[in-house]
């Protein structure tokens, strides 16, 4: 990205500025990034262990088959799923705060006994697998953020910083040299009239 400048003292004033403003700002930029790091690795991990626990809970009630196929699934659904909001580094994600069930009646006389327990196991395993989908959305949310303030870091430390300061030497030697030339075309001019009065006299 080259930046647009121009050899005065205002676009220098103007590139100071800029470059003042991003190296004050990338130590907090850098700082967003590792807290996002952090924050996705354990969502990472977290994300894990639910898939985890879900597997050995459906692993566990495997030996059940045979009961699932008397139950009927259409007695338990979800109701509805409470959300709240919390910022982690200035990313808004989504936490389940709860899940609402809706549970039908059935007759407790006409219906295995079991049922109960069936309802009971159904709502573990939807819960698990609710938080296990918000915690995926969540990882998802923060892996995007994480990606952005990495290249925002990468670009105010790799492109812009370096590129300012590139500006605002060549503008500072342009200057230099044009004071520079300035001084010598006095001096001569100076010594030229000297020349002259001299040969007058």
């Amino acid at each position: 990205m080259a930046i647009k400048f121009q050899y005065n003292k205002t676009s220098l004033q103007q590139l100071e500025k800029q470059l003042k403003v991003r190296v004050r700002t990338l130590p907090i930029i850098k700082n967003k990034e590792s807290a996002l790091r952090m924050e996705v690795k354990r969502c990472k991990e977290e994300a894990a262990e639910l898939e985890e626990r879900l597997e050995t809970q459906i692993s566990s009630y495997e030996h059940m088959h045979a009961l699932w196929n008397e139950f009927n699934a259409s007695l338990v659904r979800v109701k509805d799923v409470h959300l709240g909001v919390r910022k982690i580094a200035g990313v808004r994600v989504p936490l389940l705060d709860e899940v609402e069930f809706d549970i039908r009646p059935f007759s407790l006389f006409c219906s295995p006994k079991w049922y109960a327990d069936g309802i009971h196991l159904l709502k573990k395993l939807a819960q698990t697998a609710i938080e296990r989908e918000f915690a995926l959305a969540k990882l998802d949310l923060l892996e995007h953020a994480r990606k952005k303030t990495t290249q925002k870091v990468n670009l105010f430390e790799k492109v812009q910083i370096p590129g300012y300061q590139d500006a605002l030497r060549k503008i500072k030697r342009f200057m230099e040299d044009e004071e520079n030339l300035s001084k010598s075309s006095q001096k001569i001019l100076k010594s030229i009239q000297e020349k002259r009065k001299e040969a007058e006299e």
